[in-house]
């Protein structure tokens, strides 16, 4: 009957319902002032005597200062406690002021208890129809919105927080809480009762849930990794907010549910940074960024310009990312930055920039890194990986640089394809040049006169990054939302991950530890199984993997055959021999050189054959510098193929 009643009234334009909350309160008032009497008489037909004129006075006192207070804008299906403070609030002045007029006029025969009385009778009813009618509204809204039955795992203020923010959304309905402190079980919030972790699977099954949203902001990797453990069997989607550095104002609204991310998935705490080391090469000096639009390059900038520099160069061959992160570092810190666009390649224009400012650290992120696409551009990725670093690292020596860091890659370990076997030659060439130490004989203007220092150059070698260019992570989730199919190359692949602030973090502390011609290596954690990592991601995403045991699951994985130059596996060291640093993610290489004459020679070969467009005998040098580099497949270059039928298409 009282949803009947209460329909009509959920469909009147918002002026309406003030209108009908108002007369309300016009009845509720006047029957609280009885109520009162009734109560301290024991009696249901009070004597009123001259408290008949409360009967009145009651409405002309509250009313306005309910306006005042702005009862009467408030959406009640969305009132909070603050509202309720205000019902407090006036209900509170109105009954000062009705018992201060009362005692003026010489009102006789009113008890000074009535006004008590009144007061907590008027509380109620105000407030107590404001409640019930805010959960009417909710009860109507869930009947005509089929919503998400929703566990929320985290009974803390984020939990509570997201609780309130739900109970009126269109999407979700939140049923029950879980939380890990046993002092908070069986206690209820706004109706939700707090469960164990160990009721996850009864309560599942039994309050029909379709999603369990994390509400631990505050919580390390490890323990959502454990977390997300128990819940991967249940056939429900996971989501989550974000960690608490990203709650810095301590709200949280529906916006900030996402997807379970990558690292909640590996549960890897980053490590604490080295303050000193990560000041070492930057605070106050003049930086720049090759490849600063770049994923790695870009995080690089980021977390340069909160390090104070006294200028911050973003040089970049690509116009669009260029701007982009210019414009990001604008509008985000108070770094002074300076975007210019060129090639590595051109040491003309990156000479003009390192004596022009008066550059003193170099961060080379410049790179062409993707595996396939190289194989098929063989001398563009000589070109720019080799070539380019060595004519940038040429450049650093010649304007008396103080740091050269070269972001190197695990794929430069007994590399298997075109891009690796690069960037193995990109380090031994800056090995050379350290273990040489040719004198630099002009002073740069930008410095004055005097003797220049000697260019200490340190390389950083690292795995896959979560959310690059080019990540599985966001491809299998834009693969799950398109409903499958899951393409992976080998069932048996594995990789590490780290994220990106974590590596960019890394790669500046390591570059601060250099003696020159280090190679340094980062602590990746433990390997992940692709295969496994797609079968999670399809679980939590509360679908079922189609196989051969499941033939009516929801997403298939297919596997498609390794990729030109695609290894099952990376590696950091190419052999065993890695000293430790005194940073416990940080490891010091010591592995075999060639001297700076040979690389010389091989570097004028390059150029000869990039001028006569030969790929083969251009890669074929590769493996004369990079010995351990075998190739799994033969060159792939279009132009190249037309001339030479012998090469090889996969």
């Amino acid at each position: 009957m009282l949803t009947k009643l209460s329909e009509p009234l959920l469909q009147l334009p918002r002026w309406q319902k003030r209108l009908v909350m108002l007369a309300l309160d016009c009845v509720l008032l006047p029957f609280a002032i009885w109520a009162a009497f009734a109560l301290r008489h024991s009696t249901w037909i009070p004597d009123l005597d001259d408290g008949v004129w409360l009967l009145f006075l009651a409405p002309l006192f509250a009313i306005p200062i309910f306006m005042k207070l702005g009862l009467y804008r408030a959406v009640i299906r969305y009132i909070t406690g603050h509202a309720m403070m205000a019902v407090l609030q006036g209900v509170t002045l109105s009954t000062l002021a009705l018992a201060t007029v009362s005692t003026l006029a010489n009102l006789e025969g009113i008890p000074r208890s009535i006004y008590i009385i009144y007061w907590g009778t008027a509380f109620l009813l105000i407030g107590g129809s404001r409640y019930m009618m805010r959960r009417q509204f909710q009860r109507l809204h869930n009947r005509q919105h089929d919503r998400t039955r929703i566990i929320i795992y985290g009974a803390g203020n984020s939990g509570m927080q997201l609780a309130t923010a739900l109970s009126s959304s269109p999407e979700f309905r939140p049923v029950a809480l879980v939380d890990d402190n046993p002092a908070l079980h069986k206690a209820t919030f706004q109706g939700l009762k707090v469960y164990a972790p160990n009721d996850l699977p009864n309560l599942v099954e039994s309050l029909n849930v379709g999603q369990v949203l994390l509400a631990m902001p505050s919580a390390s990797h490890a323990r959502r990794k454990e977390i997300l453990q128990i819940l991967e069997p249940l056939p429900v989607q996971v989501r989550t907010i974000p960690s608490i550095t990203d709650l810095v104002d301590g709200n949280v609204t529906l916006g900030d549910i996402r997807e379970i991310s990558i690292e909640d998935l590996l549960g890897r705490d980053p490590v604490p940074p080295d303050t000193q080391l990560l000041q070492a090469n930057i605070t106050d000096k003049i930086v720049m960024v090759t490849g600063a639009g770049g994923s790695i390059g870009s995080e690089l900038c980021r977390q340069i310009a909160k390090l104070s520099p006294s200028q911050l160069l973003l040089f970049e061959q690509s116009e669009f990312a260029l701007y982009t992160i210019d414009q990001e570092l604008r509008t985000e810190t108070h770094c002074p930055v300076i975007p210019l666009l060129g090639s590595v390649t051109d040491s003309g224009r990156v000479q003009q920039i390192l004596r022009t400012f008066g550059v003193q650290t170099i961060y080379h992120a410049a790179a062409y890194k993707h595996v396939p696409m190289v194989e098929h551009n063989v001398l563009e990725g000589i070109r720019n990986n080799v070539l380019g670093t060595w004519r940038t690292a040429q450049a650093a020596q010649q304007c008396g640089v103080e740091t050269f860091v070269l972001i190197s890659t695990d794929k430069a370990v007994r590399p298997t394809n075109t891009m690796g076997a690069t960037k193995r030659c990109a380090e031994l060439l800056l090995q050379a040049l350290a273990e040489a130490r040719p004198p630099i004989p002009n002073p740069s203007p930008a410095r004055g006169e005097g003797s220049k220092p000697l260019t200490r150059f340190t390389m950083v070698r690292f795995g896959n990054v979560l959310g690059s260019s080019g990540s599985v992570v966001p491809l299998f989730r834009e693969q799950i939302r398109q409903g499958g199919p899951i393409t992976l190359t080998h069932a048996d692949i594995i990789r590490y991950f780290m994220t990106i602030p974590e590596a960019a973090q890394l790669v500046i502390q390591a570059g601060a530890m250099g003696e020159g011609g280090d190679v340094f290596v980062l602590d990746m954690g433990e390997p992940v199984r692709i295969y496994d990592l797609a079968k999670r991601m399809i679980k939590l995403s509360g679908l079922q993997l189609r196989d051969e045991r499941h033939p009516d699951g929801d997403i298939e994985i297919h596997v498609t055959g390794l990729r030109p130059g695609e290894k099952l596996y990376e590696e950091l060291l190419i052999g065993d021999n890695v000293l430790p640093t005194h940073h416990s993610r940080i490891m010091r290489a010591q592995e075999q050189q060639l001297p700076l004459a040979v690389l010389e020679n091989y570097i004028q070969q390059f150029e000869e054959l990039i001028t006569t467009q030969n790929p083969v005998a251009a890669r074929a040098v590769l493996q004369q510098i990079a010995k351990e580099f075998t190739p799994q497949c033969d060159v792939v270059d279009y132009e190249y193929s037309n001339r030479h039928p012998v090469a090889e298409f996969r």
